[in-house]
């Protein structure tokens, strides 16, 4: 009998250990929600802000795969990181793109609108895809505002970025 009471008690422990756990994993899903809700809300905000579109990793591939015309622009804040590997065929902005206020160079180590332009190309209707490291940079949205108060007409951003490309397992392009 006393066995069988030690058993109960042990099995007790062990359930009721467990139950807190999967209790705070249960909580911390709804906690993860609120996070992942005002990431999706201040991204929906910026493309409003910004005028341009979005694309998906899985779009952005399929566009490179196509061979469609575009200009991808890399905004990624090292020399390095670029070097290292990006999306292929991407453009590297080195220096940030500034917020909408005004262009100052003093921000972009010397870089002008007329540089950013130069990237861009002469052709306005073009697509232009601009990406950075994450979800959360904000030198995408940065870059694609830009663009569109620049009079480019078709802006994606690609929200994802780099850390969304290697996620996808998409082989990335460096520089030796």
């Amino acid at each position: 009998m006393v066995k069988w009471m030690l058993k109960l008690a042990v099995i007790g422990l062990l359930v009721g250990g467990l139950a807190c756990p999967a209790m705070a994993l249960f909580d911390n899903k709804f906690e993860k929600e609120v996070e992942k809700e005002a990431g999706a809300v201040k991204l929906v905000r910026e493309v409003q802000r910004g005028g341009y579109d979005l694309v998906t990793t899985e779009e952005l591939k399929g566009w490179i795969d196509s061979g469609k015309d575009m200009v991808l622009v890399d905004t990624m804040p090292y020399e390095a990181s670029y070097k290292k590997g990006h999306v292929p065929g991407a453009l590297q902005f080195l220096f940030p793109i500034p917020d909408m206020n005004q262009w100052d160079t003093k921000e972009t180590g010397g870089k002008t609108q007329d540089d950013f332009i130069e990237m861009l190309g002469p052709d306005k209707d073009k697509t232009i895809v601009i990406y950075c490291g994450f979800v959360k940079c904000t030198r995408s949205h940065n870059g694609a505002a830009w663009a569109i108060k620049l009079g480019y007409k078709n802006v994606y951003r690609y929200s994802g970025g780099v850390f969304a490309w290697k996620g996808a397992k998409y082989p990335l392009e460096k520089v030796e």
